[in-house]
């Protein structure tokens, strides 16, 4: 795979990633500003903005990941609880937290995201790092889009960068910095390639006898690989608001600026509106104030700029609840149907971004085992999430209770849901407690 070829492909999906970029930065207008009427008002309100980073951070919350045995032993519970402890200790050292929330930021701009799992062998560790999808190719199999068979990544480096990258030596003299670099990997299950631009620098076995990526879309599109990004559902209302609100500005700038306006009059001058201005006017000749604000020509604009405001948070799925507006007091379950739109948003998302921790949860457990030699299998990973909305705790527990001794529930399971991080610790400390009361007793 030549690096020439990738320069071909995939220029529709970077540029509407380019698109979605600017627009989420604030770029909302489609034509630019008039250089013939230096006054023209263009407000910006940013809402597709404050939609996706809301949106992230009701989606993200809380969440823990799990490992359960296949086998249900006594040593196949102790190395699931080894491998829960170890993601722990990865996650951490890799900020995970606030690198899955820049990301799934990035995601819903864009529609895609991405995860590299490698092994760092500088620091003795798993290296979890989020690479910039504008410079992202995959090749999947033609039958089944989740099955990816070749990935390319592409990005820029400064020629010292990328001398201790390929290991030639960094070019010296000269009184211009060398240009930077574009280096390209591409990775299959077998091999890995490093190029330099044009030239092949490295190519060898894969290391990791697996893709180290995980990619996967903010939204799924029927049977398309490529994401659906968050935005152009909101984009046109966007764009049509900015001018309405614009309008109706522009409109109470000449109110609070009246208009003089004469009639039967060929030449004025010196013609001021101001408190206690006199005007002399020929025979005949009347004059007036333009008034834009009469006949309730405002309302006009008001309502249907909440038109477009209702529009808005419909297509964003995003209630103006959301924002804390409970101006009609609604209850608790009135609210929860009320945020349901946002709530249905959420679950679809969370249904991809399950899949997608699984399998980094996998490639990092795969790759201590590769280079520690300990053995965490055979496993079932899995994810909980916080509730999206405020839970009545006390009630929670309550419930959880029920489920667990009616054998609904496992304790696991409950204690993932009430935000317990290592159940599987937090459990073994409780019967160690356990027997040391009853010990003592």
């Amino acid at each position: 795979m030549h690096p020439q070829q990738l320069a071909t492909l995939d220029r529709e999906r970077f540029q509407r990633y380019r698109e979605y970029l600017d627009f989420y930065h604030g770029d909302q207008w489609l034509t630019p500003a008039s250089r013939t009427w230096q006054r023209e008002r263009r407000l910006t309100f940013n809402y597709a903005r404050i939609f996706i980073d809301k949106l992230t951070a009701y989606l993200l919350g809380d969440m823990t990941c799990t490992v359960q045995p296949l086998e249900d032993t006594l040593e196949g519970r102790e190395r699931a609880r080894r491998a829960e402890a170890v993601l722990s200790q990865v996650y951490e050292a890799n900020d995970l937290q606030q690198l899955d929330y820049t990301t799934e930021t990035d995601t819903a701009i864009l529609g895609d995201g991405c995860y590299k799992v490698t092994w760092d062998p500088d620091a003795g560790q798993v290296r979890v790092t989020a690479p910039d999808v504008q410079g992202l190719y995959a090749w999947w199999a033609a039958d089944d889009p989740a099955r990816v068979w070749r990935v390319a990544t592409r990005y820029p480096l400064s020629a010292e960068e990328a001398a201790l990258l390929s290991g030639l030596p960094a070019p010296t003299g000269g009184r211009t910095p060398p240009p930077a670099v574009t280096v390209t990997e591409v990775w299959t299950a077998q091999e890995f390639q490093l190029w330099m631009d044009d030239a092949l620098v490295e190519q060898k076995p894969n290391p990791y006898r697996a893709i180290p990526f995980v990619i996967f879309p903010n939204l799924a599109a029927p049977k398309q690989f490529w994401g659906v990004s968050d935005l152009p559902p909101v984009m046109e209302p966007a764009r049509e608001l900015n001018r309405a609100l614009s309008q109706l500005a522009g409109i109470l700038e000449l109110a609070g600026n009246p208009i003089a306006v004469l009639e039967n009059v060929e030449q004025a001058e010196d013609i001021a509106v101001q408190p206690g201005a006199i005007w002399e006017l020929p025979e005949q000749a009347r004059a007036y104030l333009l008034d834009l604000l009469q006949g309730g020509g405002v309302r006009l604009h008001v309502d249907y700029i909440d038109l477009l405001y209702r529009a808005l948070h419909d297509l964003s799925e995003a209630p103006r609840t959301t924002f804390g507006d409970n101006a009609r007091s609604l209850s608790g379950v009135a609210l929860e149907m009320e945020l349901h739109p946002l709530l249905q948003k959420v679950r679809r998302k969370r249904l991809i971004r399950a899949a997608a921790y699984r399998r980094r949860n996998d490639l990092i457990l795969r790759l201590l085992e590769q280079h520690t030699g300990e053995r965490y299998g055979p496993y079932r990973l899995g994810v909980v999430w916080s509730p999206v909305l405020p839970q009545d705790r006390s009630r929670l527990v309550a419930d959880e209770r029920a489920l667990v001794a009616a054998g609904i529930h496992s304790r696991r399971r409950a204690a993932g849901l009430l935000g317990v991080e290592e159940p599987e610790a937090e459990f073994a400390q409780w019967l160690q407690e356990q027997g040391q009361v009853h010990g003592l007793g």
